[in-house]
């Protein structure tokens, strides 16, 4: 080991799509990377002449596969490498960053020496929360709608716990082809246990060419609403709209609470 070149890995957030939202530590570890490891479209986002990226090794892999990258990310910090995994959003909000750590924790005990950093990134609930107001101006919490990883007995009974401490609800991961199911449950949990007044922000592809932002009474949500691209805001029972003449109004939680 002794002449062996001292790699690193660098878990990087992405922000939610826009080149603007990237910090400018993140901007400095994908043009110093060696070898850049994520999730495909991720990846080719910042792989090609003319961006950040330009003489990188990349290394894509399919949504599913996050324990596979981050190993293989590891393996190439211990052989001198400058890896950066990239993740969109915030890399600690249900994404890569675990993923390295569980690695770290089962894998050889060498990989527990490598110089690991997690860089920050803005995460979907904030950039959709940013876009229409301050709607988690208050307490709020962040559940992950996908039971790819968890039952939803877990799901659902978290989002009732949620509910009863009347936090404004950040959920990610709402709806996809192959979970058309799970969105439509927590729709009808929410209608059994909320006013139908009770606002939610429906935030899909922020900040990207194909950002769609709807705000919406609990009413009126439907399961269609959503998809796998879609940030959903549920607003606490204090949560208010501010409507405005010709322009989208604001959503806003205030800053205090009484019992």
């Amino acid at each position: 080991m002794s002449g062996q070149a001292r790699g690193s890995l660098t878990v990087t957030g992405l922000g939610p799509g826009a080149a603007e939202h990237l910090t400018p530590a993140v901007v400095q570890a994908l043009a110093q990377a060696t070898d850049l490891i994520g999730y495909g479209p991720y990846v080719e986002r910042f792989a090609s002449p003319g961006t950040i990226v330009t003489k990188a090794r990349t290394h894509t892999s399919d949504n599913g596969d996050e324990l596979t990258r981050a190993r293989l990310a590891l393996t190439l910090a211990s052989g001198g490498a400058r890896a950066v995994v990239v993740s969109s959003g915030d890399p600690g909000v249900f994404a890569m960053a675990a993923a390295v750590f569980e690695a770290v924790e089962y894998g050889p005990p060498a990989w527990r020496a490598l110089d690991i950093q997690v860089l920050p990134g803005i995460t979907a609930m904030l950039a959709a929360a940013a876009r229409v107001g301050a709607p988690l101006g208050h307490d709020f919490c962040a559940i992950n709608l996908s039971d790819n990883l968890k039952p939803w007995s877990l799901i659902e009974r978290r989002l009732r716990l949620a509910v009863e401490g009347d936090f404004a609800i950040a959920l990610y991961n709402p709806r996809s082809k192959a979970r058309p199911v799970g969105f439509a449950r927590a729709i009808a949990l929410l209608r059994d246990t909320c006013e139908p007044t009770r606002l939610l922000v429906f935030a899909r592809a922020i900040a990207t060419p194909s950002e769609h932002v709807r705000i919406v009474p609990l009413a009126e949500a439907e399961t269609e609403m959503a998809d796998m691209r879609t940030l959903v805001i549920v607003g606490s029972s204090a949560t208010r709209c501010i409507e405005r003449p010709a322009t989208p109004p604001f959503v806003y939680t205030p800053r205090s609470a009484q019992t």
